[in-house]
């Protein structure tokens, strides 16, 4: 089972930017789809991006051009490059993996608290 680490979370202005960091040990991640999640006070856990295995990637309405997910398997690592931050993007923000072929995520770090001020 791969095991997951976020970091880079905090505090930003509005219009600020933040790089998340999901290091994965145990399993390489090379043949694993990755994905960040994010779950505000009083509401559900939701998709915002993924990234294939072979590297396809998909954004949720919500942060499409402004988000940008990528991976360093060299590293086994995965980031969430997240800029222009509005208050609603403030959140928990999770990474999750996926074995390839796989039916649902099911390795999921512990989290990093985003907070966005106004």
């Amino acid at each position: 089972q791969v095991q997951l680490v976020e970091s880079g979370g905090g505090l930003v202005q509005a219009g600020g930017s933040l790089r998340l960091s999901c290091a994965a040990s145990g399993r390489t991640i090379s043949t694993y789809d990755m994905a960040w999640f994010r779950q505000a006070p009083g509401k559900e856990r939701e998709l915002i991006a993924s990234i294939s295995w072979i590297g396809v990637t998909y954004y949720a309405n919500s942060v499409k051009g402004r988000y940008t997910i990528s991976r360093d398997n060299a590293k086994n690592t995965m980031y969430l490059q997240m800029n222009n931050l509005e208050p609603k993007d403030m959140a928990i923000y999770y990474c999750a993996a996926r074995a390839r072929f796989g039916a649902s995520y099911d390795a999921w770090g512990q989290g990093t608290q985003v907070t966005v001020s106004s």
